[in-house]
């Protein structure tokens, strides 16, 4: 095989992989995910990761239904941050609420639309959220890579500020009842696990 060929076979499989999602995971019907995120007081001090200052501003965890994944390679926000979940849990880890709703992943942003509200939308936006995730090595990136739409998963680590050169700075919201601009959450891996 020519060398012009492989190559033009090695780009139409990155285009493959790069343009079309991963397999969705099916659920079946029922809330899957009970408990809201867990947030506590901060204990870590900040430290620096590839040039930037993380402040942890609180300890989080969450379990959660995994409602879309989204990989970034451009952005600022790249250079720490590769991937962002859309995650749901309560009412938006049910199968029969999500067949309703169409979630879309975006320029790091979340959203969702409807023909007709399966519940109150107030209990979608405090149920769900896009979390920008920081991994604390390789091998927490790696796990991170793996996670697919449906999976259930469990996350934990720290709701950071981020500081880099030029004044860049980027922060995680500390509540779960917000939305719009600034209402993602920001967070350093330290562990993610498939459930």
């Amino acid at each position: 095989m020519s060398a012009r060929r492989l190559l033009g076979l090695l780009v139409a499989l990155f285009a493959i992989v790069l343009w079309f999602p991963e397999g969705e995971l099916h659920r079946e019907d029922g809330v899957l995910v009970t408990q809201a995120p867990r947030q506590t007081p901060a204990t870590r001090a900040p430290f620096e990761l590839d040039g930037h200052r993380i402040e942890a501003l609180a300890a989080f965890e969450i379990d959660a239904r995994v409602l879309g994944k989204e990989r970034y390679w451009l952005d600022r926000e790249s250079e720490l941050s590769k991937y962002d979940l859309a995650l749901g849990w309560g009412a938006m880890s049910d199968s029969r609420v999500l067949d309703q709703i169409e979630i879309r992943q975006s320029g790091r942003w979340y959203r969702w639309r409807t023909e007709k509200l399966p519940i109150p939308r107030q209990e979608i936006e405090h149920s769900s959220a896009n979390m920008h995730l920081i991994p604390a090595d390789s091998y927490t990136e790696r796990q991170i890579s793996d996670v697919r739409t449906g999976d259930l998963v469990r996350i934990s680590g720290y709701l950071v500020r981020v500081t880099g050169a030029g004044g860049w700075r980027w922060q995680s919201s500390l509540t779960r009842d917000d939305v719009g601009q600034g209402a993602c959450e920001l967070i350093y891996v330290e562990s993610i696990e498939i459930l």
